[in-house]
């Protein structure tokens, strides 16, 4: 594939394309152990990159616990040079549907450990603090991975889930991305603004309010090109399960960059306490 969907971004010393693919939705209910179909996931992974381009996948050690990953490797290893695979750590999975986070500097190690035998790497590309822990100093669980990069087994830092102000104490010169919620249905975060000023890749998850945007085509062709409207360091995540709604996917951001008009749609009210977005973005 010629064009990157939805244009590209340079995230982790990678020029990708912008519209990545979260991969929560490919492990079993409750985001727990392997989904009903296996094949059908590692056949949907490759025909992400494969067919449609996309080179930005985003996963975590706690979805299923660890299954994704290996989902990943199965599908795609050796990964091509100009894939960006990156996963977050800072998670346990008590049981179904239940997460907590765990930022003990020891902890953090040991997952990245394990994720890198789970993806058969010498270096993750790219690893998020998947949730601050409270419990735990943020320097000190931003340090573990800076330690970790240090010795070559991490190639950049990430951000999962946190404030400005959080990104000043990790310190925003080692942050390469952060990733936090950001749709038509929650259009209010300041980080958007704080990562464009600080050269950070700002990566909405959540892009489509857990599939309430992606109704059919024409919702979700909008709700995907208004997010990338908003800065050219913005790059969404969504997930999906099936190679249909991947398609789709494809298709929705595909055209954006040949599509030099805005994109005409029916306003959506914002559901946030703390104002309207500050950007001034048509769509």
């Amino acid at each position: 594939m010629n064009t990157l969907p939805g244009g590209p971004v340079t995230i982790a010393g990678k020029t990708v394309s912008r519209l990545g693919l979260g991969t929560m939705r490919l492990t079993g209910p409750g985001t727990w152990h392997d989904p009903h179909d296996r094949q059908r996931a590692i056949e949907l992974l490759r025909r992400a990159v494969h067919v449609h381009g996309i080179t930005h996948l985003d996963t975590a050690d706690a979805y299923g616990p660890h299954t994704v990953e290996h989902l990943i490797r199965e599908a795609l290893h050796p990964f091509p040079e100009h894939l960006l695979v990156a996963t977050k750590v800072g998670m346990i999975r008590p049981a179904p549907n239940r997460w907590a986070a765990l930022g003990r500097p020891q902890y953090l190690r040991a997952a990245v450990e394990s994720s890198l035998r789970r993806l058969k790497v010498e270096r993750l590309d790219l690893c998020y603090l998947h949730r601050v822990d409270p419990a735990v100093p943020l320097e000190d669980q931003v340090g573990a991975l800076a330690a970790l990069r240090q010795e070559g087994k991490i190639g950049a830092i990430g951000l999962s889930k946190v404030t400005a102000e959080q990104i000043r104490v990790a310190g925003a010169d080692q942050i390469v991305a952060v990733q936090n919620v950001l749709n038509m249905h929650s259009r209010y975060d300041p980080v958007l603004d704080f990562c464009a000023d600080h050269n950070i890749a700002y990566v909405p998850y959540r892009p489509l309010n857990g599939g309430a945007l992606a109704t059919s085509r024409a919702p979700m062709t909008g709700a995907l090109r208004w997010l990338l409207r908003l800065g050219e360091h913005v790059a969404p995540i969504p997930g999906v399960s099936s190679p249909e709604h991947l398609d789709e996917l494809a298709v929705a951001a595909g055209g954006f960059q040949a599509d030099g008009g805005d994109v005409q749609l029916d306003p959506v009210p914002a559901q946030s306490e703390n104002g309207p977005q500050k950007r001034t973005v048509s769509g």
